[in-house]
């Protein structure tokens, strides 16, 4: 599909996906929604990392508020809309990494912990806005922030709707890193490539484990460590990874 309201491209193994309508704060339409959808998913074997950020001063502002459709039947619009686009987030065929280029409220928040990896810049916020219009977090903001930041600090969030500045939300855990505006490009750029060149396969398996040991009892993520430990040990990445380190050199990881 032709993109209107995201850019999209590819280099070196690196997919960059950026929201594109700085005018109103990047905030999400049915548009962009259905774009973010359908770029995710196109994603094939030459793409072993994501980087998702924002055009202009900020990364997203949440729902469009003028979309008097989405208003008028929000479960329907969760339901349709924002459930498929987190799906392609969480399950993306590549690792995703959100860099936080400055605001990210309400839905928009909940897009960028969604992903794998959060980089903000150090002026970058995160907000919870849903109660200062009479509504409760969507966008999987429920499910992903007690699991980042724990119940208090997750009801605080969400009660006060108060703004947590990306310095405060590494130091919770909420992200990976704060970054200065200085170093913000160079350091995505670095941390794009390292994933770039890495073990995808690897990577995809850490986060399917990682994800499922909220509901697994301790002998169940056992099993699935050892299932997907199998399987990684029967890759060709694996192999080369040995081999690089008996080499003393420095591995070629390729693709899965």
């Amino acid at each position: 599909m032709a993109y209107e309201t995201i850019s999209f491209s590819t280099r070196d193994g690196i997919a960059t996906l950026m929201l594109n309508r700085p005018q109103v704060m990047n905030a999400l339409n049915t548009r962009m929604r259905a774009e973010i959808t359908e770029a995710l998913n196109s994603i094939g074997e030459d793409v072993r990392c994501v980087v998702m950020t924002g055009a202009g001063a900020a990364f997203c502002s949440g729902q469009d508020l003028s979309d008097a459709a989405a208003a008028a039947d929000i479960e329907g619009t969760l339901r349709r809309e924002y459930e498929p686009m987190l799906q392609a987030v969480i399950n993306c065929r590549a690792p995703v990494i959100c860099a936080v280029n400055g605001a990210a409220a309400g839905a928009g928040a909940n897009l960028a912990l969604a992903a794998d990896v959060v980089i903000a810049i150090e002026s970058a916020y995160f907000s919870q806005a849903f109660t200062r219009i009479g509504l409760i977090p969507d966008a999987g903001g429920t499910w992903i922030l007690p699991r980042l930041v724990g119940n208090a600090r997750a009801m605080g969030m969400m009660l006060f709707a108060e703004k947590i500045p990306a310095a405060q939300a590494a130091e919770w855990g909420m992200i990976w890193q704060s970054v200065p505006e200085a170093d913000f490009v160079d350091v995505v750029g670095a941390r794009a490539r390292q994933l770039a060149t890495g073990t995808t396969g690897a990577y995809l398996k850490v986060r399917r484990a990682v994800r499922a040991s909220g509901a697994n009892d301790f002998a169940t993520q056992l099993e699935l460590e050892a299932q997907l430990q199998g399987e990684a040990g029967r890759s060709a990445n694996f192999r080369e990874g040995v081999a690089a380190f008996l080499q003393k050199r420095a591995p070629n990881f390729t693709g899965r």
